[in-house]
């Protein structure tokens, strides 16, 4: 039973920092450390196997007992329930302190085991109704105390703006800004993304910096429908057409051989910035919001909302820590429909060899050469 209470901290841990709450996350991953280290020798004891070496346990404990103190303090300031869990906690370090010397007496333990269970078991209820109701149904308590910044000298640069992707004027505010030549966060059907107006290439330039992307890597571009890609009148084989009508829209890019129709498509001043000197990536997102705000701005040069070489980021919560001081603004619309980016599929030589598979994302690779193939069989 006690393994079994390790697992589920270790579990809360994975979803607290999943949810980018990184106190809470290490609270939960020391608990589980602590909680299966105690459960491991309990079960050595009661299996009555030699315990001649535990007074090495004895310096564990007493770490857990130090670093919990922390715990203690940082959970005083947010509520009054996570400040009883550690409290209980560190009482159970104790336990497991005076179990490593062969002194803790039964009834001591039977309490705390009982009292942390009940904190627990109260405080993942609460938390769980509060969050699906988004309303105080249970009481948490308030923080003991709260930490007064101190002002400083120099003024801090302004929050980038964040207004909510299902309001129409935040919408048009990120628009706006797009359009002036900011750089800003946005949704995307996988996961969010850098976005900057092609009319802008001084913003698309910013963009390599806010990433620190390399020069060489190149930068695709969003159209809100193919329908756009028609009127600007590429070189485009029937059969590729064909092929971007049943992937389109969703999670795959297709590169294509550049050209001045480009221009014709709304890229304008940012052409020699987007794509590579002979091809560029065009995607047409299943998002739409996203595919209102291109219909608002023409096309948008896009990149993951990273810095490079980082994960992708997945809720409007992870762009604006990572990179909102860097940005003009970000669209916020919760958490991403996908956990990886889309799918990168080479269609330049698509009527001589065939397609091939550039990065393989939230679209399984089998599945896009199965699509090409029964096109290509029409």
């Amino acid at each position: 039973l006690v393994l079994i209470g390790g697992f589920v901290q270790l579990l809360a841990g994975f979803l607290a920092f999943r949810k980018y709450d990184h106190l809470g996350g290490a609270a939960f991953l020391t608990f589980s450390a602590l909680w299966s280290s105690y459960g491991a020798t309990r079960i050595i004891a009661a299996s009555h196997l030699s315990l001649q070496n535990s007074e090495g346990f004895a310096p564990g404990s007493v770490a857990f007992l130090v670093l919990n103190l922390f715990l203690v303090v940082l959970a005083s300031s947010l509520n009054v329930v996570l400040l009883c869990m550690t409290l209980a906690m560190e009482l159970l370090a104790v336990c497991f302190l005076l179990f490593t010397l062969d002194n803790l007496p039964l009834l001591f333990e039977t309490v705390m085991l009982s009292i942390f269970s009940i904190i627990c078991f109260y405080g993942a209820t609460a938390s769980l109704a509060n969050s699906m109701f988004g309303k105080d149904l249970m009481m948490m308590g308030p923080a003991l105390f709260t930490v007064e910044h101190l002002k400083k000298n120099t003024e801090d640069p302004p929050a980038c703006i964040c207004p909510k992707s299902h309001r129409t004027s935040g919408l048009r505010t990120i628009a706006d800004l797009l359009n002036t030549g900011a750089v800003c966060g946005v949704p995307t059907d996988t996961v969010y993304a850098l976005a900057a107006s092609c009319k802008h290439p001084q913003a698309i330039e910013k963009v390599y910096r806010i990433k620190d992307r390399p020069q060489e890597k190149p930068i695709c571009i969003f159209i809100s429908n193919l329908d756009q890609l028609r009127a600007a009148a590429p070189p485009i084989s029937p059969l590729l057409w064909d092929f971007m009508e049943h992937v389109y829209p969703g999670g795959v890019g297709c590169i294509i051989k550049k050209g001045e129709w480009l221009k014709k498509l709304g890229v304008g001043a940012g052409y020699s910035r987007v794509g590579t000197q002979d091809s560029i990536m065009i995607r047409v997102p299943d998002l739409t919001v996203l595919v209102h705000l291109i219909d608002m701005t023409g096309p948008l040069a896009i990149t993951s909302a990273n810095p490079s070489g980082e994960v992708d980021s997945t809720h409007h919560d992870m762009v604006i820590s990572r990179l909102g001081h860097k940005l003009e603004g970000v669209l916020c619309d919760g958490e991403s429909d996908e956990v990886v980016a889309s799918t990168v599929v080479n269609c330049t030589q698509i009527d001589e060899s065939g397609i091939t598979i550039v990065r393989e994302g939230c679209i399984p690779a089998g599945k896009v050469m199965q699509i090409f193939e029964r096109v290509k069989s029409r």
